[in-house]
Parts: structure tokens; C-alpha cells; sequence
């Protein structure tokens, strides 16, 4: 929902981080791999403890992914690239509930229910992606729905910082989730007509 509705408010400071690796010679996927790094090492930082620290590398390559695509745009994008984009994106999720399940095996269970939830939202959004002949911005039909990447990004924020009593936010997290599967599923049902 932020990610559809807000973006236009952050774009440009996107853009000045874009321009920036444009200028010195990087591409897209560089940017890509980069933010998957940070990522990754943010879910270390996480199973760590070192709370601040991991949700500063995990801003970062949200922040990072968001440049990538902006950099796809205005260089022009690769299908790999996308492929590269949306299965790094799951990895630095994994990477955090991974660091979170470790860190506090108390929430093993719903952290393995939000990693369901997840991967079923995500395969609503790639089956439609791939079965639409729509296209948006972004070199894939994108789905929106109540629980986007920032969003996402928001609640491992308040897990993160929660810890021991983040468990209602693990919840809240996986219905917002749920919401996401249930509107994708039906905006799926509508523009591929039965």
C-alpha cells in the first residue's frame, strides 16, 4: 500500500541515490546484489542482538532496492535482473526471520506461519504477474496490497526492536499478510477471468 500510494513523496530522493551510482559507472544489478548483502547481514545483526544496527542495514537495502529499479528504469532493465530483484527481496526476508528464529526460538512458530503467508502472497503475485499481459512501471505486473515492501519492512522494524514482546506484532504482521493474500487472489480472479 505505502509503496504504491507514497512513493511518488520519496522518489526523488531515490532518484538522487540512482543518479549517484549512475555516475560512478555501477548498474543496476550491482546495486541489487549490494542491497542483498546489507540484507543478509542485517539477519546476523538481528540473531546478534544489536537491534539499531541491523534495522539501519536493513533501511539501507530497502533503500537500495528501491534504487535499483529506479536505476533499471532509466538505464533500461534485464528480465534477469528482475529475477535477481524479487529473489534476493525473499532472501533478505528469509535472512530476518532466520536471524529472529534463532534470536528468539519462543516465536519459531510464527515466524514458520509469517514465512507461510509470505511465500503464498508471493506466489499469487508471480503466477499473476507472469499470466497478466498488463504491465506498470516496473518490468512485471505489479500486485499491489495492504502488506508491500515497506510495510514489510515496518513491522520486521517493530519485531526487531520488540524482541521478547513482539509476538502481537508477529500477528498483526501475518494478518496483514493474509489481507494481502485474500485482495491478490481476488484482483488475480478479475483481470484473468475464470
Amino acid at each position: 500500500m505505502l509503496d504504491t500510494h507514497f512513493r511518488k513523496y520519496i522518489q526523488r530522493i531515490i532518484e538522487m541515490g540512482a543518479d549517484f551510482f549512475i555516475k560512478l559507472g555501477r548498474k543496476a544489478n550491482d546495486i541489487t546484489i549490494l542491497a542483498l548483502f546489507l540484507g543478509i547481514f542485517s539477519g546476523v545483526l538481528v540473531y546478534g542482538g544489536y537491534k539499531i544496527t541491523a534495522l539501519i542495514f536493513l533501511w539501507i537495502s530497502g533503500y537500495l532496492d528501491a534504487v535499483d529499479g529506479t536505476m533499471a528504469r532509466k538505464k533500461g532493465s534485464s528480465p534477469f535482473g528482475t529475477v535477481m530483484d524479487i529473489t534476493f527481496d525473499r532472501i533478505v526476508e528469509i535472512s530476518i526471520i532466520l536471524g529472529l528464529a534463532y534470536r528468539y526460538p519462543q516465536y519459531d512458530k510464527l515466524l514458520l506461519l509469517l514465512a507461510s503467508t509470505i511465500i503464498i502472497s508471493m506466489t499469487i503475485f508471480l503466477t499473476t504477474g507472469t499470466m497478466a499481459n498488463k504491465k506498470s512501471e516496473k518490468s512485471f505486473y505489479y500486485q499491489a496490497g495492504l502488506a508491500e515492501r515497506t510495510e514489510g519492512f515496518i513491522m520486521f522494524s517493530l519485531i526487531i526492536l520488540f524482541g521478547e514482546q513482539s509476538s502481537i506484532w508477529l500477528i498483526i504482521f501475518i494478518i496483514m499478510i493474509l489481507i494481502t493474500v485474500g485482495q491478490r487472489f481476488l484482483e488475480a480472479k478479475r483481470i484473468l477471468k475464470d
